[in-house]
């Protein structure tokens, strides 16, 4: 099953972070599942980074780089058709990195891997 894991499931996966639960873990650790990035992810990291709202235990490239090849992730590329659902789609969430990673599973039509239940109001499925 292809999976779209949100930023903070991202981050607790690679960063072994108790917050991640042992459903999403075991989503992600499960070899039969592909797990796909949204570059909208590293992008926000990089933001917070940026702000100080976050720090990496290593530079934001390398890390960032190690992580997503040595975990075999995929990066599902923003395509225009990804950002098209954003033209009409509600204001349920008002996060941009959120909305776009929801319009990809939308499009995709894949669940995503997120402990924010708000994204629970849109025609995606998400796991946790």
């Amino acid at each position: 099953m292809r999976l779209l894991l949100d930023t903070h499931a991202f981050l607790w996966f690679l960063l072994d972070d108790p917050q991640l639960s042992a459903n999403a873990k075991s989503l992600v650790v499960d070899p039969s599942n592909d797990i796909e990035i949204s570059p909208a992810t590293y992008w926000e990291i990089a933001i917070k980074i940026s702000i100080n709202k976050y720090s990496l235990p290593e530079p934001f490239e390398q890390f960032m780089e190690r992580e997503i090849a040595a975990n075999n992730f995929r990066i599902l590329h923003i395509e225009p058709r990804h950002t098209s659902p954003l033209v009409t789609l509600p204001f349920h969430h008002r996060d941009p990195f959120d909305r776009l990673m929801i319009a990809q599973a939308m499009v995709e039509n894949i669940p995503i891997v997120s402990r924010d239940s708000v994204m629970d109001a849109y025609p995606v499925t998400r796991l946790w």
